[in-house]
């Protein structure tokens, strides 16, 4: 105040910046699944710099003769065990698709709720992502075939040997969260 009234000028107030809000950290491990009642693919990457690294892949095969409670039974135990041995933060299942046979539905569903249960129970983030958008981020091209995205999955996680097909879908959705969680989406993600 003495300084003031000397000067006549008011001394400069001491400002702080404002913080700009933080994100939440996105999850380090992420686990992607491709949920199908005969073959569930699963893939597990961890985002790092200078890019993504694969820690697991797999497809949970299932016999035709084994009966579908069996089968989702065994779905969400191998998934379970996925989940105990990497400690994923979040994890991507594949959107609902229209689909013209009702019975191919409804097994796909089974599919998607014992994988759905295996991750909810895991206690982690569940995104649900369509298949045409997986494509885009992964191929850049929403209607691209299954080779093509086996093919980019192989060069974006330095696989040596191209995965099999459910497996690629897995890690593809995985990616697609990786991605969609290191930038700004106008259209965010559906958690489930």
């Amino acid at each position: 105040m003495q300084s003031r009234l000397a000067t006549g000028r008011r001394a400069p107030e001491q400002r702080t910046a404002p913080t700009p809000p933080t994100r939440p950290n996105p999850p380090q491990i992420i686990l992607g699944i491709d949920p199908s009642l005969r073959g569930t693919g699963y893939g597990v990457i961890r985002t790092a710099r200078p890019g993504p690294e694969a820690l697991a892949l797999g497809v949970i095969r299932c016999p035709a003769a084994w009966q579908r409670s069996r089968c989702l039974a065994r779905i969400a135990a191998v998934l379970r065990e996925v989940i105990a041995q990497h400690q994923p933060g979040a994890c991507a299942i594949e959107g609902l698709f229209f689909a013209q046979n009702l019975q191919t539905a409804l097994l796909m569903g089974e599919a998607r709720g014992a994988s759905l249960l295996a991750a909810a129970e895991g206690g982690l983030e569940i995104y649900e992502i369509a298949p045409r958008k997986v494509k885009q981020a992964i191929v850049g091209y929403g209607a691209a075939g299954k080779p093509a995205v086996a093919k980019m999955v192989q060069r974006l996680l330095h696989l040596t040997e191209l995965p099999a097909p459910d497996a690629a879908d897995a890690l593809a959705l995985a990616l697609t969260l990786a991605q969609e969680h290191g930038r700004f989406s106008l259209n965010p993600l559906r958690r489930v």
